[in-house]
């Protein structure tokens, strides 16, 4: 017999497409029942937690930026950095990374220590740069229900400590690709 966690991995790996045409079916289905336990048991709009954060060694300079992506007890650890970038461009970088890492729409608690994307995110902060990676950001907003959270930083936070950790180690390795934003 399969297991709900067989068939909830099952479900998660389909590509969005997939998904979407799947949730459609069911919820188009003749079998009312069916469509109220399936969509309890199986939570198909899945809750995760993302943590980010975004480094550069000299500002402007070498940068790098970290994520936790994090759904009841799995985790995921993603990083990466660019030779020449900024600061604010990491800091975004981390939530467009986080966010392209899902395989279809989410409930997200977007985690950061940047005042800079959580308050132009929550409170419309003017955006007078880096308005590629915004754009960026809002396309994928639009794919899910994002929900942006700050957190002090260097602050002891567990998840934004180590954010912070993958974010400089990024940021300090060889032959980083070029930002071409900036």
């Amino acid at each position: 017999m399969t297991t709900i966690k067989e068939i909830k991995a099952a479900i998660q790996s389909l590509s969005l497409d997939d998904f979407t045409s799947l949730k459609k079916w069911i919820m188009e289905s003749d079998w009312e029942d069916w469509n109220q336990e399936i969509e309890a048991d199986f939570n198909l709009e899945k809750k995760v937690q993302i943590y980010t954060d975004g480094a550069c060694i000299k500002n402007p300079g070498p940068g790098g930026y970290g994520i936790i992506l994090s759904v009841n007890e799995d985790r995921k650890e993603l990083s990466g950095g660019y030779s020449y970038t900024t600061n604010n461009r990491m800091e975004l970088m981390a939530a467009i990374k986080g966010l392209e890492a899902l395989k279809f729409p989410c409930e997200v608690e977007l985690y950061s220590d940047s005042q800079y994307l959580v308050n132009t995110m929550t409170k419309n902060w003017k955006r007078k740069a880096n308005i590629d990676l915004w754009e960026e950001l809002d396309e994928l907003c639009s794919q899910h229900q994002v929900k942006f959270l700050w957190v002090k930083g260097h602050s002891g936070h567990p998840e934004n400590e180590r954010c912070d950790f993958l974010a400089r180690k990024a940021a300090k390795q060889p032959n980083l690709p070029s930002d071409s934003g900036y």
